[in-house]
């Protein structure tokens, strides 16, 4: 079932396509040949489907671009902030698991630091805070009986309060509920698409998001919609 999600619109649409197809040679050798920051994502892969030269962002991980290329990730409890800004023409993902912890090595997995790493690796792309806009995703209630320990919402509450602190206003949101969902935002445009996969083996999902495993939920997982939002 399609829905339409706030601050977008109702159809899906494919971006305008680059780097797998039009006869333009693929960028991925030189993408994957430079090199990485701590907790930077590096997964490149050519997307079929949309024909895009793109980056899986595992748990724990960011990136950002300045390049028509796609940043993806799949999501459980964990939040996906998608940061853009529009006169810099440059965005960026990030993946956290829970909301605080301490930095350094893996402190990617917290909401506090992974924040931190988007908007600093932002601000050096040339963005600026006052042009920023969030789009925010994940959150989901995965597991049943793991409601007391909400996750889920705890991330969705950290991530929201942190972008209203930093002002940076959230454009369009897909959070919580039970459904886990794979992202794809494309950092040039600022556009993101959801889809919301079959809720068919929820502590699968949540193994293998914990294992930062993206690659085994994605082909364990299917169905749902994508939306253009």
């Amino acid at each position: 079932m399609n829905v339409t999600l706030p601050g977008g619109a109702s159809s899906f649409s494919s971006p305008q396509r680059h780097g797998v197809s039009g006869g333009r040679v693929s960028r991925l050798a030189e993408l994957k040949s430079m090199p990485r920051g701590p907790g930077e994502a590096s997964f490149f892969y050519s997307d079929h489907h949309f024909q895009y030269d793109a980056v899986k962002v595992l748990p724990g991980e960011y990136f950002v671009s300045s390049e028509d290329m796609m940043v993806m990730t799949v999501l459980g409890s964990c939040i996906a902030a998608c940061i853009w800004d529009g006169r810099a023409r440059a965005g960026g993902m990030n993946h956290f698991m829970l909301p605080d912890g301490e930095g350094g090595e893996g402190g990617g997995r917290y909401g506090s630091y992974a924040m931190e790493l988007l908007i600093n690796k932002l601000l050096k792309c040339g963005a600026r805070r006052e042009t920023m806009q969030a789009k925010v995703f994940g959150g989901a209630q995965v597991m049943a009986g793991f409601t007391s320990m909400n996750v889920g919402e705890r991330n969705t509450k950290f991530v929201l309060e942190y972008l209203s602190t930093e002002r940076i206003p959230v454009v369009s949101q897909d959070v919580l509920d039970i459904h886990p969902r794979k992202v794809c935002f494309f950092p040039v445009s600022g556009k993101a698409l959801v889809k919301r996969l079959a809720h068919a083996h929820p502590e699968s999902l949540a193994v293998e998001e914990r294992k930062g495993n993206v690659v085994s939920v994605v082909r364990s997982t299917a169905g749902g919609s994508i939306d253009l939002f």
